[in-house]
């Protein structure tokens, strides 16, 4: 990963630079579509190893091991171990504002039927939400209204084995919101998922929604936002620090009180997603289950979401 973030690199900046080195964050802006293709193409060029693209439904057992994985066209791979690496798309729904459907991010298809299975083997699930912000077009945003954010001159590459060669390509800029931006989140907190009492589940780490930093921290006059390019072949902008899951007709009412997109256009918009995970603390109470035969849990009802 370190190597392909370095050879698809588009701004560096190391993070934290006026404290002590053991706060230093190295922090890379990727070309998203860039680095997509450069790793399937690695995977797909590793000795040795056989890519398959299939939905997997089900987790198999032998004498209280894993044996296999079934697909959803029922083919079965047979196998030691099995590595489950679901990121948001295991039992994922999003939602932005009143509206809610089955989707993993970038509205790409969800992984339904897995966490009935891992249900069923005694693993512990938890239930978890985040969120991401809209993507805008470039040609909306005044940048000469911004902040410029350049990156390091003198790049650290993520990789060691990565000896120099690497160069920013692209400025990131900042912006902030302001009273008006605050007014028309607060005017419209009831619409939000989260605040409805839709969304019961817990963030993973602390990287609150948009309208959590101003219910939050009704005390701050203003927050700060990253406005990031996607990539060098496209147009869309990332909005570092927007996260909502709020309708989209007031993402575009608080986006356009902001300092250089007043007349912004929304691409993609923002939403929350609510996926299922494994709890990593509760390791070792599958083999509790299948010494015992009893199901740690028996329906998606009371998958835990314990705060």
């Amino acid at each position: 990963m370190g190597k392909a973030a370095d050879k698809t690199l588009i701004q560096s900046r190391m993070l934290n630079r006026g404290k002590g080195p053991a706060v230093h964050s190295l922090r890379a802006q990727i070309d998203r579509m860039a680095y997509h293709d450069l790793m399937k193409n690695t995977v797909e060029k590793q000795e040795n190893l056989f890519l398959k693209q299939a939905e997997i439904t089900d987790i198999l057992f032998e004498n209280g091991a894993v044996s296999g994985v079934k697909t959803m066209l029922g083919t079965q791979y047979r196998c030691k171990a099995a590595v489950i690496a679901t990121g948001t798309y295991l039992g994922g729904v999003i939602h932005v504002g009143a509206v809610s459907y089955p989707s993993g991010p970038d509205s790409v298809k969800p992984a339904e039927k897995l966490t009935q299975s891992l249900i069923g083997a005694g693993v512990e699930i938890r239930r978890f939400k985040t969120g991401t912000p809209a993507r805008v077009h470039k040609r909306s945003i005044d940048f000469d209204k911004l902040e410029e954010q350049s990156g390091d001159e003198e790049i650290v590459p993520f990789s060691f084995s990565t000896k120099g060669g690497l160069k920013n390509a692209v400025k990131c800029y900042v912006a902030y919101t302001n009273e008006e931006t605050h007014r028309i989140i607060k005017d419209n907190i009831h619409l939000s998922p989260i605040y409805s009492g839709r969304i019961h589940a817990i963030g993973p780490r602390y990287c609150p929604s948009i309208e959590d930093k101003i219910m939050r921290f009704s005390d701050k006059p203003r927050h700060q936002l990253f406005i990031e390019p996607m990539g060098l072949g496209t147009e869309e902008y990332y909005l570092q620090g927007m996260s909502s899951s709020l309708p989209e007709f007031v993402q575009l009412q608080f986006l356009h009180s902001i300092k250089g997109l007043e007349h912004v256009e929304i691409m993609r918009n923002a939403y929350a997603i609510e996926y299922d995970c494994c709890d990593p603390t509760a390791q070792g109470s599958s083999t509790a289950h299948r010494a015992t035969k009893k199901p740690l849990r028996r329906d998606l009802s009371q998958v835990s979401t314990r705060r």
